[in-house]
């Protein structure tokens, strides 16, 4: 973490024509992340100091990606400047209105502002298809049966096992239904996007009346509907099933327009994408509660958990894991 003294002392050095006095800078809180952010406002500018460190190796391409993603027209963050050496971005700041905070508006205001999302994030799993530029960027790791069995166990082990205290035996036996394997065999069977990984309410900046993407360092190709099911079962923000049904559809007739293969089982997809997003969601929060003190992220575990009832109910072979989640405390 830096200094204020240090944000400004680095600006002036690499934004000349300022002086100290110009800056007014504080420290912004983002979720989950190990970077900082510092809102950096002068008197005709503003812009977002972010600092990393070299632990998480996506944190570094954060940059080609934000380039990438702009090229291909996805309402991206500018980039000012790049520091590697220092692990230090300067970029466009858009303001502190992300999609999380309409979370109270009327369905009459908010969904506008979600339909503006998809469309964003429509160009980023379009993009693979029109831009040469994808080979030269480093990516995580892709969405395969390795990574969908690994989010099912974070799950079991942080959540069901670590959170609730089930016993192991218990959880062993979960772990292995053989429809969570049979999941993961068929979703790494479909063709792959680009997907943003955290695609939900406060990674989406709402600026000038439109949805801008941001955090989406993790990008790596995937599967369109596990993007949707991050932001349509956001446990950050409540969605009536009608609300997710109409997003879905403006998604679905947007791909298709776009002459985009709309697979017919694209909604069964959708549905097994969720699970997995859930399950990931609330291993998350497990961990990050427990191991990581931070408590706040505990409070978000009923709402998952109840979305993770609602999607597992109407799928085959899930029966024992609803049960389960009835049974919790």
């Amino acid at each position: 973490m830096l200094a204020i003294r240090q944000v400004i002392d680095r600006t002036l050095v690499n934004f000349p024509g300022y002086a100290p006095e110009d800056f007014e800078v504080t420290a912004v809180e983002k979720g989950g992340s190990d970077r900082k952010f510092y809102r950096i406002r002068a008197a005709d500018h503003s812009m977002i100091l972010v600092k990393y460190s070299g632990h998480k190796e996506e944190n570094r391409h954060y940059v080609d990606i934000a380039k990438f993603l702009a090229a291909q027209g996805v309402q991206v963050p500018h980039i000012y400047l790049h520091d590697p050496a220092e692990g230090l971005i300067w970029m466009q700041d858009l303001g502190e209105q992300d999609l999380w905070s309409f979370r109270g508006r009327p369905w009459a205001t908010r969904r506008p502002l979600y339909e503006s999302a998809l469309l964003e994030v429509f160009k980023m799993h379009d993009a693979e298809t029109r831009s040469p530029g994808r080979d030269a960027l480093t990516l995580e790791r892709e969405f395969h049966e390795p990574l969908y069995l690994w989010e099912q166990g974070y799950f079991f082990e942080h959540c069901l096992g670590n959170y609730f205290r089930l016993p192991a035996g218990e959880v062993r036996r979960l772990a292995d239904l053989p429809a969570l394997h049979e999941a993961a065999t068929r979703l790494a069977s479909v063709p792959r996007v680009l997907v943003h990984r955290d695609f939900q309410s406060q990674n989406i900046i709402i600026h000038d009346g439109t949805a801008w993407l941001i955090d989406f360092q993790g990008m790596r190709p995937g599967l369109a509907q596990y993007d949707l099911a991050s932001v349509l079962y956001d446990p950050y923000v409540t969605l009536s099933p009608h609300e997710r049904g109409e997003l879905l559809g403006f998604y679905e007739r947007h791909a298709r327009r776009s002459g985009a293969d709309v697979a017919d089982d694209f909604r069964g997809i959708f549905d097994w994408c969720a699970i997995q997003r859930l399950m990931q969601a609330l291993g998350a929060y497990g961990f990050l509660g427990l191991q990581k003190g931070r408590a706040d992220f505990l409070a978000h575990i009923p709402a998952a958990r109840s979305s993770l009832r609602e999607v597992a109910s109407r799928l085959d072979g899930l029966q024992e894991l609803v049960r389960t989640l009835d049974t919790l405390p």
